[in-house]
């Protein structure tokens, strides 16, 4: 949980690293949590719950998200990829899968602490 309480704590912040973990624990326990209230939306009959909450945490993925191509030496630009469909998915987990850039690159320095 405290991975994805660090995400939300950074939610306007689209500058520097993030490492593999911080992004994958988020989107994990994001996936959890929008599952849950997705099954009390369907007891209710509604979708409000579920929209709300998805609303409510897209500024904070969207800079996860290009938080994580920055620690991969990508511009955040590349999310927009995602757009594409199949083939957009595929690069994106292709790119957030991948280590992260050793050392400082052009989006500061690494936070996995190795020079």
């Amino acid at each position: 949980m405290e991975w994805y309480l660090t995400v939300l704590k950074r939610y306007s912040d689209f500058s520097g690293r993030s490492r593999r973990k911080e992004y994958w624990m988020f989107i994990l326990i994001n996936a959890l949590i929008g599952f849950a209230i997705g099954i009390v939306d369907g007891l209710f009959g509604t979708l409000f719950l579920t929209g709300i909450y998805y609303l409510t945490v897209l500024v904070p993925t969207v800079a996860v998200s290009i938080r994580r191509l920055h620690d991969t030496g990508r511009s955040g630009w590349w999310l927009l990829v995602s757009f594409v469909p199949i083939v957009g998915l595929l690069v994106m987990i292709y790119f957030t899968t991948m280590d992260s850039e050793v050392g400082e690159n052009d989006y500061g320095p690494s936070v996995k602490g190795y020079v």
